[in-house]
């Protein structure tokens, strides 16, 4: 396929190059500020009419070359400028001289994410945010991604330096299905881990035009599980911004940080775009590298998680289970031992993450665009994108991803009425990356087998004991501490030879069941999709239609992934399988009472492989009776369909099966149907011990008393996730447009919710069949299969939230932004085993206060954000992440003759150490300084 795209790509390239164009007539002139007629650098000058057009240069100047014939219309805008049109009746003309007025920010800008068809942000039908080109510049936020963190509504969630997650409206999560982003209208998420790699394949900081965000639930128009929300990274126009672009920032991390020292952080980018008549191109590439923040929670789980027997000897639990510390799990490396005649529970000891992984984070990627006229309103884009990432991720565990690389074939075709895009993305891990949980836990079993060990441990704590007048006689307590002691004589210890060597085995053998811990994935897939827009046929109303179809392309290894057509035909094991899905939508939009009155309805159906169809409606009104304010009313439901992980998941992980929720992959294990709930086998187990140590009783006595404390699992195969979601907001501006406002609130309703169910199931014999008390008998004694289950709750959730926005330019170039949102769980319904994860805080805000040019070329920008405590629940870890604030700061200086800009900058320059989530990084201050040298407004 990647030859034939190839020789596709020579192809296009070869026409576009012999295509003859006429000779262009030049229009030129200057735009200036009405006010204090400063230069306007940057400004847009575009054919009305047409995706023709050009920048202003750092003087104001600008020269436009066309062939379209006169009279023609410039339109002159310029952010936060209000936008102006002039006729050009002759050619050459050379003295054109602009003045544009000052308006709030926010008040022109023009979307496209919330409905796929340009409309003003004032009377988008949902709410949707803007993050545009001077927002981005003027961010203390190191990097535009950064900079998503303060737009109203946002959570979010720091895995790496490099791994950034981003969510609204609640129920987030290290890796966000539920959350599309895309490049110019293209999906880049990682098919095999299920969700984008932050920005390790998107925009440089050189490329990145603008973010249009949405909230919340968007599928009804775009499917692909866009249930809690959408960001559309647009990039620049080769057309648009022509000539050489130079990026260079060096920053410092871990200042006074007690787990490292402090860290040089380099980024470095260049870009190049040409226009040659009709064709145009583009180039970026860019480089990263640094030191990742460090994730060092040594919190116990081992209580949290309802465990009970080792209450007596907390101090120095046996069974002590570290938030980021692996192979010393409680639901895998623990074992119920006898020591003086009474029940403990004793884990492995295992490795804290520092000890296993690097944290060297690098990101390089590289882009080419061509872009084609075919007529003024008809282009045609190629673009190839790759990027290779080393960082450390979260799924079901921490993971280190090393040279994780993304490659991404699109082509796009666009014209007035119509659109057509087609891209093929393909993942490759590579042979380096690997998890953690399994590496410490097989380190621990390469040095010694759990059987071997917890008999060596067993026989070690009677000898200490017993033995009298030794140090540990008749304590258990220090009996305990002995007994690990002997038990670990020669194990692998880190910093050893022994121990890198046994390390570097493992993380390449790619078998996580006893030797292994490598990450190995390989998938694709291939999406098309087009739509089009019927309203130069029918006038009285805008009707737009769409369709996309998407087929998932896995290479099983045999451990995260297994063909489910092996286990009817093994012939099948090593063969490639597919996951497709399909769908359209019909969206029609109609205006009424003098356009005061925006009514927007669609219909989308999706049919995904395995699942029946699916029918998201929306509609849609917004009310405006005045230009400036604008209310807006909304009702939606939507579906997420199973990723591929969470339908053809088969991993070992750490003596725990993590399983795909489809019934092709785990029918033939029996898994939902003959196995107990593990919070009831937690149950079950305090109960027994506590009847052996407090009561007298019995092994044999305790389970049989015991034995109904165990409940049989009735969840069964996965289902696609449901939301049904209200939203009503305003959005208007105020005093001369020199305030603006945007308030929302939603309403939400999530049935099916898809998570992970942990069950344990007996070795032999049917639960329910007269047999409970042997079943109890091998589940105490851990004759068991644990399994993680991808299946859906059975609860139904209901969440709401307010979202408020102001941005308000209160003396001269001097604008203060404001925001906060509250997101809470309204209520739960028929509460189960896993009821969802909220995972979100009740507050965040963000304040910022800035000005542009406080002095001649020099700009300044001072934020606050701040977010309360709440409960976080993940397979690593679960409970309550601190509240914290965080204060940033930049201030920039432009050299115009020297077409650069300069920037000094810091976030949490209080260097306030927090974390975002339960087994997550620690953050610090980052402090940097990045200059830029831009000639794009350089138009000849």
């Amino acid at each position: 396929m990647l030859t034939r795209i190839a020789l596709f790509t020579l192809t296009l390239v070869s026409l576009f190059l012999g295509a003859s164009a006429q000779d262009p007539y030049v229009i030129s002139g200057k735009i200036y500020d009405s006010v204090n007629n400063q230069a306007l650098g940057g400004a847009s000058i575009r054919i009305k009419g047409s995706s023709a057009g050009t920048v202003a240069a750092a003087d104001g100047s600008f020269h436009l070359k066309t062939t379209r014939k006169l009279p023609l219309t410039l339109v002159f805008s310029s952010i936060g400028y209000k936008a102006q049109e002039f006729t050009v009746s002759e050619p050459g003309t050379s003295s054109i001289s602009i003045s544009l007025n000052s308006q709030n920010v926010l008040v022109d800008q023009v979307v496209v994410t919330a409905s796929r068809v340009s409309e003003s942000i004032l009377r988008s039908p949902v709410t949707i945010e803007k993050l545009d080109l001077r927002a981005i510049k003027e961010s203390p936020a190191p990097t535009f991604y950064d900079a998503l963190e303060n737009i109203k509504g946002v959570q979010m969630t720091t895995l790496s330096l490099g791994y950034k997650v981003p969510n609204t409206r609640g129920f987030s999560g290290t890796t966000n299905s539920r959350f599309l982003q895309m490049v110019d209208g293209v999906d880049n998420i990682s098919p095999g881990i299920g969700a984008p790699v932050a920005n390790a394949v998107g925009p440089t900081e050189l490329d990145i035009e603008s973010v249009e965000l949405i909230p919340g639930a968007a599928s009804a128009i775009y499917g692909l599980n866009a249930i809690n929300g959408i960001a559309n990274l647009k990039t620049k126009s080769p057309f648009q911004y022509e000539g050489l672009s130079i990026y260079q920032k060096v920053g410092v991390n871990h200042v006074n940080d007690k787990d490292h020292d402090a860290a040089l952080y380099t980024e470095s980018a260049i870009r190049y775009a040409r226009a040659f008549g009709k064709f145009a191109f583009k180039i970026n590439a860019a480089h990263s590298e640094g030191t990742d923040w460090i994730a060092n929670n040594t919190h116990d789980q081992y209580f949290d998680v309802g465990n009970k027997t080792n209450a007596p000897v907390a101090a120095h639990n046996p069974a002590a289970d570290l938030i980021n510390r692996y192979g010393d799990e409680y639901n895998s490396d623990l074992k119920t031992l006898t020591l003086a005649g009474k029940k403990y529970d004793v884990a492995r000891t295992g490795y804290a993450e520092k000890d296993l992984t690097g944290y060297a984070v690098r990101n390089t990627k590289l882009d080419l665009a061509l872009h084609y006229k075919l007529t003024p309103l008809t282009e045609i884009a190629y673009t190839y994108r790759i990027g290779v990432a080393t960082n450390n991720y979260q799924r079901g565990n921490r993971v280190r991803l090393d040279g994780e690389r993304i490659q991404q074939h699109a082509l796009d075709i666009k014209g007035r009425d119509f659109g057509i895009k087609a891209y093929y993305t393909y993942e490759n891990t590579g042979n380096n990356s690997f998890n953690f949980r399994p590496l410490g836990e097989n380190i621990d079993m390469a040095f010694k087998k759990s059987n071997q060990w917890w008999n060596d441990y067993t026989s070690a704590f009677n000898s200490a004991y017993n033995t009298t007048g030794g140090p540990a006689y008749q304590n258990v307590q220090a009996s305990l501490d002995a007994a690990r002691t002997s038990a670990d004589n020669g194990r692998y210890l880190p910093g050893t030879r022994a121990f890198d060597s046994v390390r570097n085995k493992i993380i390449h053998t790619n078998n996580w069941d006893t030797v292994g811990a490598q990450m190995l994935l390989k998938s694709a897939f291939v999406h098309v999709e087009g739509q089009y827009d019927w309203s130069h046929i029918i006038p009285f109303i805008q009707i737009l239609t769409g369709a996309n179809y998407r087929n998932y392309i896995v290479t099983p290894d045999g451990n995260n992934y297994v063909n489910p057509g092996a286990y009817a035909d093994p012939k099948l094991a090593n063969k490639d399988f597919h996951y497709f899905s399909y769908g359209g939508f019909i969206q029609a939009t109609k205006q009424l009472f003098d356009e005061k009155l925006k009514i927007t309805g669609s219909v989308r159906v999706d049919k995904t492989e395995y699942f029946s169809p699916k029918v998201n409606p929306r509609i849609a009104l917004v009310y405006s009776p005045r230009q400036q304010h604008n209310f807006r009313l909304s009702f939606q439901n939507g579906y997420r369909f199973p990723t591929l992980f969470e339908g053809f998941a088969f991993v070992n992980n750490g003596g725990v099966r993590r399983l795909g929720g489809l019934q092709d992959v785990s029918q033939h294990l029996q898994a939902f149907e003959n196995s107990y709930l593990n919070s009831s086998v937690t149950s079950f187990k305090n109960a027994v011990n506590a009847d052996i140590n407090n009561n007298g009783l019995s092994q044999a006595d305790a389970i049989q008393k015991e034995a109904g404390l165990l409940v049989q699992s009735t969840y069964t195969y996965i289902q696609p996730e449901h939301i049904n979601s209200f939203e009503a907001g305003y959005k208007g501006v105020w005093f001369d447009n020199k305030l603006y406002f945007d308030v929302d609130y939603y309403f939400s309703a999530y049935d099916h919710f898809i998570g992970q169910l942990d069950i344990t199931q007996p070795k032999t014999g049917t639960i329910g069949s007269g047999e409970n008390v042997a079943t109890a008998t091998q589940i105490y004694g851990g004759q068991v299969t644990k399994y993680k289950m991808w299946t859906n709750s059975k609860s139904q959730v209901t969440n709401q939230g307010v979202e408020l926005g102001v941005s308000y330019n209160f003396y001269k170039k001097y604008t203060i932004t404001a925001n906060a949102s509250y997101a809470a769980i309204a209520s739960i319904q028929s509460s189960d085993a896993f009821t969802p994860a909220f995972n979100t805080p009740d507050w965040i805000t963000n304040v910022s206060i800035g000005n542009r040019e406080i002095l001649k070329n020099t700009g300044f920008n001072v934020g606050w954000h701040w977010q309360n405590s709440f409960y976080w629940n993940s397979p690593l870890a679960a409970g309550t992440v601190p509240s914290y604030g965080t204060i940033d700061a930049q201030v920039n200086y432009r050299l115009p003759k020297l077409y650069s800009t300069l920037k000094l900058g810091a976030t949490d320059i209080f260097n306030t150490r927090y974390y975002q989530y339960l087994g997550g990084p620690t953050i610090g201050g980052f402090y940097y300084f990045t200059i830029v040298f831009d000639t794009n407004t350089r138009q000849k």
